[in-house]
């Protein structure tokens, strides 16, 4: 199947199991197009994939945040409260090509599963944020 996102990319179901980041997709691109100007940072809290399991172990959560500082604050209010996180790598540049696809702007999961699984599933949700917010 092909769907059309809120965004307006078309993404090929290569796996159907990988349905949550379509919902989330379209999540943060309805927040970020009708209220870009009154946010300041948007945060997708999700399970996501169990790949995130195999990147950050049992204990901690995984973060995937465009600066370090984001990341820096999520890791120092989980030491705090006592719900750990640890930063996934962030590499749209390198990590974008996993959703090639020849029929639809992009696939909703990953060709290599050995390459960054996790963070790959919150690029493709990251895809979606409306350019006047990304």
């Amino acid at each position: 199947d092909i769907l059309t996102m809120y965004s307006g990319k078309t993404v090929e179901v290569n796996n159907c199991d990988a349905e949550g980041r379509l919902v989330l997709g379209d999540g943060v691109a309805h927040a970020t197009q009708h209220f870009a100007t009154d946010l300041d940072l948007v945060i997708d809290m999700a399970t996501l994939t169990g790949a995130q399991l195999v990147c950050t172990g049992k204990t901690h959560a995984g973060i995937l945040a465009n600066t370090v500082e984001l990341e820096q604050r999520a890791m120092s209010a989980g030491l705090l409260s006592g719900d750990l996180v640890y930063p996934m790598v962030y590499a749209p540049e390198l990590l974008t090509d996993e959703f090639a696809s020849k029929v639809a702007d992009m696939k909703n999961s990953v060709k290599d599963r050995g390459n960054a699984q996790a963070s790959c599933a919150g690029h493709f949700i990251e895809s979606h944020l409306h350019e006047d917010y990304a």
